[in-house]
């Protein structure tokens, strides 16, 4: 596998730059591209400097290549938009060094593939009020979402931990999706309501099994609405089969939760300043089918944080998550205490070196993390690279 990745690599950015070299049109306009191709290569390393029994670092590398289309531009399709993305996975695994249950580098994966991660068609109707999505789709993209988290590393200011630990082998998230038909409606500017169902069973081509047609496991029905002026908003989600209860393999439950989050821009961004935006969100669960009963998320992002460097951003978040009574118990029978709840800090900060080059310094600071109930808490390190073609 690592060889087929190093090989996808060097094709990706070939082709990229291959593209990135052709001759421009003559005609001295810019037309509409209705196609756009783009890679990016993504290399972590992460290590922990105290707190745990293990000491050292690891790395992980993360490829993807994105071919976008707009078929609004050819005429053939208006108001019609596609993606098809490759996604390739290798190296270690941080979070079995830091022994946290929510994780802590969100690039993570559990194994080493290399395969389809995305790939929908999506068509507007009515002057693009009304668009419908159907195939392989990242649920995290629509649903979820802190747009003014997406800076920070560790995974539970990704999609919330109780619903990202739900469903036969994880919800369609990174890093593998599932089929997923989704329809979302804007009745008036700045307003906006979302529904989805989504296979139960995650799995791509590239996965064990591949694709799930026949969705044996049922659905994930999740809707969400809000205001996208300083976005807030409120979801709701529901699996279709009962799920197996973390207490009690051989009882079955209803899964289910909701959630609601907020993102508001305390100041744009201007040359004179930098944009200060807030993020917060709030999710709870049944507490039967996952780990979790719930957690919260805050912080704050800052873009162009230091002056003259206009790619510069820096973020500061906190998450907690609170285990469920029926998962600390059936851990408690099996030898293992649990604490209550599981709190991560996490500060980061990213800056352009070289144009499509960019790095990512990250400390984080776990308290109690869960399989330490009584750790005072583990110190996170962690460096991200991004190589990435079309360079900014």
């Amino acid at each position: 596998m690592p060889h087929r990745l190093r090989s996808a690599t060097l094709g990706i950015v070939a082709l990229s730059a291959a593209l990135l070299s052709a001759p421009a049109r003559a005609d001295g306009a810019n037309p509409p591209q209705p196609l756009s191709l783009s890679a990016s290569l993504v290399t972590d390393v992460v290590g922990v400097a105290s707190g745990t029994t293990w000491r050292g670092a690891r790395h992980l590398q993360l490829l993807q290549a994105v071919a976008d289309a707009d078929f609004g531009g050819t005429g053939l399709m208006p108001g019609t938009r596609a993606r098809i993305s490759i996604l390739g996975t290798r190296g270690g695994r941080p979070n079995d060094l830091a022994e946290t249950l929510q994780g802590i580098d969100n690039g993570e994966a559990a194994d080493e593939r290399l395969k389809l991660y995305e790939a929908w068609i999506e068509r507007g109707f009515a002057a693009d009020r009304a668009q419908l999505l159907v195939g392989l789709r990242d649920l995290n993209a629509d649903f979820y979402q802190n747009d003014s988290a997406g800076l920070l590393m560790a995974p539970a200011f990704g999609i919330g931990s109780e619903l990202a630990a739900t469903g036969p082998n994880g919800p369609s998230v990174f890093p593998s999706t599932a089929l997923t038909a989704r329809l979302r409606l804007v009745p008036q500017a700045g307003f906006y309501v979302q529904a989805a169902v989504v296979n139960a069973r995650a799995g791509t081509l590239g996965d064990p099994g591949g694709i799930d047609f026949a969705m044996r496991s049922g659905a994930l029905l999740i809707a969400e609405a809000g205001a996208t002026e300083g976005k807030l908003a409120v979801g709701y989600w529901r699996y279709t089969q009962r799920q197996p209860d973390v207490a009690d393999e051989a009882a079955r439950r209803q899964a289910q939760g909701v959630y609601l989050l907020a993102d508001h821009v305390l100041r744009h961004r201007s040359e004179a300043a930098a944009g200060i935006s807030l993020f917060s969100r709030v999710g709870l669960s049944d507490g039967d089918t996952t780990p979790y009963r719930g957690g919260w998320q805050a912080g704050v992002l800052i873009e162009g944080a230091i002056a003259g460097r206009p790619e510069s951003r820096f973020s500061f978040g906190v998450n907690q998550a609170f285990l469920s009574g029926g998962y600390r118990r059936a851990s408690l029978a099996q030898g293992e205490r649990l604490s209550r709840t599981e709190t991560g800090v996490e500060a980061t900060y990213s800056d352009q070196l070289l144009r499509g080059l960019t790095i990512q310094p990250d400390l984080q600071f776990v308290r109690r993390p869960f399989s330490r109930a009584s750790s005072r808490g583990v110190i996170v390190v962690g460096l991200r690279v991004t190589l990435s073609l079309p360079a900014d």
